[in-house]
């Protein structure tokens, strides 16, 4: 008698899929990779190399062109700062919302949402006239400044749903016990909700360290991200596609690094919940 699978059809398939699926993500950075230790001959070869001699000098050429480290300290500096600030304005205003509601708390919530459905275009013009008039064009203080706004709205509603799970009771039984304002707010809520809090800066970080519309058009030699230092290799000539793919990977490997290692964080944080 013929031995049964130990596993059902289905979950074949669905294995299976699964594993396509991956693929088909993952390829576009593979490609990333594989063009980045090729030459720029080898980069644009018809039909594309599969096997070649792998080379360094794309990267070597990356930081003796431009000071690969500088781009990547203001990258980092921006994208902590700006969420670390972020995080201290959302956190109250999110608290408010959430324990304090009030007639028009639901209308300006889908206030600052709709601020991300407009295109960043759109108000490219007077932002940048305001920039220049505050002398922050190409400083990292003007790149803190946006990037910290446009990721305020998505702080905001993040932080507001989690504290919005906090049961009421909790907070009521802190009020019976002597607490103020203040340490309801530090001492319950923030403790309560450090999850949320971890998942909205993390996911903050990110957004701020792949910034490039910002970047590009407000920063250039002195404060500029690694999205500026990438940009740089497009020229009147062509793509220099070798050279643009290792400056990519250099700027993504970090931030990867960094998501990898704080995916265990990230899922307990957006998957959190106060008592049940």
């Amino acid at each position: 008698m013929a031995k049964r699978s130990a596993y059902p059809p289905a979950l074949i398939a669905r294995t299976l899929i699964a594993w396509l699926v991956t693929l088909v993500l993952f390829f576009p950075l593979g490609w990333l990779i594989l063009t980045a230790f090729k030459t720029e001959l080898q980069a644009i070869a018809v039909p594309p190399l599969l096997l070649f001699m792998p080379t360094l000098d794309n990267f070597r050429e990356v930081q003796e062109r431009s000071d690969y480290l500088l781009y990547a300290r203001n990258s980092l500096i921006t994208s902590v700062v700006s969420t670390v600030i972020g995080l201290l304005i959302a956190a109250p205003a999110a608290y408010s919302m959430a324990f304090f509601k009030g007639r028009h708390t639901k209308n300006i919530l889908m206030w600052m949402l709709s601020t991300k459905m407009m295109p960043a275009v759109g108000a490219l013009v007077p932002i940048y006239v305001l920039a220049q008039q505050a002398g922050l064009l190409d400083t990292r203080t003007g790149l803190i400044i946006i990037f910290m706004l446009s990721n305020l709205p998505i702080m905001v509603w993040m932080l507001y749903s989690h504290f919005k799970d906090i049961p009421h009771e909790i907070l009521e039984a802190a009020r019976m016990d002597g607490a103020n304002l203040w340490q309801e707010f530090y001492r319950v809520t923030l403790p309560l909700a450090l999850g949320g809090l971890a998942s909205t800066g993390l996911l903050c970080l990110v957004l701020s360290w792949n910034e490039a519309f910002w970047s590009l058009n407000l920063s250039s030699a002195k404060a500029g991200t690694l999205a500026t230092l990438i940009a740089s290799y497009s020229s009147p000539e062509g793509l220099f596609w070798a050279k643009l793919s290792a400056a990519s990977l250099m700027a993504i490997a970090p931030i990867v690094v960094f998501g990898w290692f704080s995916q265990k964080q990230l899922v307990q944080g957006l998957t959190f919940g106060a008592v049940k």
